[in-house]
């Protein structure tokens, strides 16, 4: 195979990876709390050294194999969605970006979310899924008079979180991270009752993401193409020539 269709199918590969987290985050553009996610691009030299950090064998194979380009990683962006006032006392919304609010799953987990929209269920505070939402002491809040100031907000980095379906969050190692989770006292100054954060995507912009993501697929697939084409055009001439 012509060693210049590797970087170009990778680069394939990459864009169709763009294209599924561009189109999540455009589904997701009116989803209470959503935060939009990114993909950045690394070489495997990248790869290469840092296993030969961690100790593993790595081979060198040769320079244009090993500057393919490879998805790095995923990322969110933490910056804060529009907050519109409901009125609705089981809304909330959190005004720190680093805040979260923490449910209960019926599994026993504890999963962290930004969406505020809020339901009673036989006298609880719920999330859409039923689950129980949290106080600072990690008790299931009933609705009550003054319930608001029971809701519990934890302060976590997002690099200590990993994604958990679409609008929830999971620490990365709870042994070792719990301790950096950090419940706020008083929630006053990080909630708003009556008020629900939007998602922070920018729907024309992941419009405009989507096109060029489709567009860059098509440059390095017509970029195969016409190495292919040249293959065949060579191999022609030399049985010609024969």
């Amino acid at each position: 195979m012509n060693q210049g269709m590797y970087p170009l199918a990778a680069a394939m590969v990459n864009q169709i990876n763009r294209v599924d987290v561009v189109s999540n985050n455009l589904a997701n553009s009116r989803t209470i709390g959503f935060k939009e996610e990114g993909v950045s691009e690394g070489t495997f030299n990248h790869y290469l050294a840092k296993a030969k950090m961690d100790g593993k064998k790595s081979e060198y194979i040769n320079e244009l194999t090993n500057k393919v380009p490879k998805i790095d990683q995923k990322y969110v962006n933490s910056s804060q969605g529009a907050i519109v006032n409901t009125g609705n006392d089981l809304d909330f919304a959190l005004k720190d970006p680093n805040t979260f609010f923490a449910v209960l799953t019926q599994n026993g987990d504890v999963q962290y979310t930004k969406d505020g929209s809020f339901k009673n269920l036989d006298g609880f505070l719920v999330d859409s899924n039923g689950n129980n939402v949290l106080s600072a002491d990690g008790e299931p809040v009933a609705i009550e008079e003054g319930f608001g100031q029971a809701v519990g907000v934890f302060k976590i980095d997002y690099d200590n979180l990993k994604k958990y379906g679409n609008n929830n969050y999971k620490l990365k190692d709870e042994q070792q991270v719990a301790a950096q989770v950090e419940a706020m006292e008083d929630n006053e100054k990080f909630v708003l009752q009556g008020s629900l954060e939007g998602s922070n995507v920018n729907a024309v912009l992941a419009m405009v993401q989507l096109i060029e993501a489709q567009r860059s697929y098509e440059q390095a697939q017509k970029g195969i193409t016409g190495i292919n084409d040249l293959n065949s055009k060579a191999i022609t001439k030399i049985g010609e020539s024969k």
